[in-house]
């Protein structure tokens, strides 16, 4: 069931031990959503502990600076930035029958949640996170500045992709004036990168694979590239840009190999395809310019049956 602020505001008043989950292969969204609201809760005098499936990558560990695990018994399961039950990995599956509220901009949320606050208009969780606090009347510290920042940073890509909106700016110019170091961030986001980090882009740009005149483009990040490079799974965290960096790109895939004939998909459009109709051809789902979905065969098969599907929508758009 969808609802606005003011049901979203009571379930939270009148929940006192509460787990709020992200979802697998976390983001700078759902962490900073998932570390935000725990902190908020906290804040209000309840326990809550941020669950996920998956361990935090190394670039959002600053999040977790002013977290400790607390030990109770949760009788309120809060989403933040999880469209749908497939999203929660292995660890949390077992709580995506008893959410009791899912917070989310998704527009192909499936409405799995008892409640649903869901706002497909934002720029990203950490945004309708934002506006939850605001409408709530609360006074946010620095560090819940810091980790709603770090979302709405990382999913409009430093405010420079389509998704970014007047609101979005909005936050986070709020947030900046609670003295927050969001130059540090920016840097810790989109700058930094680790010696292996860059050797692993090089190896994967010199495998990229063109499709449609160079309008698709694909990278494939296997396990024996993770070997290669020395770097695990979630450090890979945004090398799907680097499908988008070609002129005249139309879409990008990214696979990244999770297991033996498993393979995570990210999509990205730079123009008129609707990757997440593309996506949810798969099972999977998202945002028009941005989406994702999980597939299973042959690297080969999985490669085929992919850029099929995304021929035929781009084709689609001449006819």
């Amino acid at each position: 069931m969808l609802i606005d602020f003011q049901k979203a505001a009571e379930i939270l008043k009148n929940s006192q031990n509460i787990y709020v989950i992200s979802h697998q292969s976390p983001d700078g969204d759902t962490l900073g959503s998932g570390f935000a609201l725990v902190y908020f809760l906290r804040m209000m005098g309840k326990r809550a502990n941020l669950v996920c499936s998956d361990e935090i990558p190394e670039k959002f560990k600053f999040l977790a600076k002013w977290y400790a695990d607390d030990d109770f018994e949760p009788e309120c399961f809060v989403a933040v930035d999880i469209a749908d039950k497939a999203l929660f990995g292995e660890k949390t599956a077992p709580y995506a029958e008893n959410i009791e509220l899912c917070i989310d901009h998704h527009i192909s949320n499936s409405l799995y949640a008892r409640n649903t606050l869901l706002n497909p208009k934002a720029s990203a969780a950490c945004q309708v996170l934002f506006e939850l606090f605001e409408f709530m009347g609360a006074e946010i510290d620095k560090k819940i500045a810091t980790c709603l920042y770090t979302g709405l940073a990382t999913d409009t890509g430093c405010f420079k992709f389509e998704n970014t909106t007047p609101e979005a700016h909005f936050a986070a110019g709020k947030l900046i004036s609670l003295g927050i170091e969001h130059f540090k961030i920016n840097r810790k986001m989109f700058d930094e990168k680790s010696m292996a980090r860059i050797k692993a882009e090089q190896i994967l740009i010199s495998g990229m694979e063109y499709f449609l005149d160079g309008r698709i483009t694909m990278i494939c990040i296997t396990k024996d590239i993770m070997d290669k490079s020395g770097l695990d799974e979630n450090e890979f965290e945004g090398v799907t840009s680097l499908t988008m960096q070609l002129e005249g790109v139309e879409v990008g895939i990214t696979l990244k190999e999770r297991s033996n004939g498993v393979y995570k998909v990210s999509m990205r459009s730079s123009g008129k395809a609707n990757v997440s109709e593309i996506c949810s051809l798969f099972g999977g789902g998202g945002h028009i310019r941005a989406a994702g979905c999980t597939v299973e065969g042959s690297l080969d098969e999985v490669k085929a049956r992919l850029v099929s599907a995304v021929e035929k929508a781009v084709e689609a758009l001449e006819n």
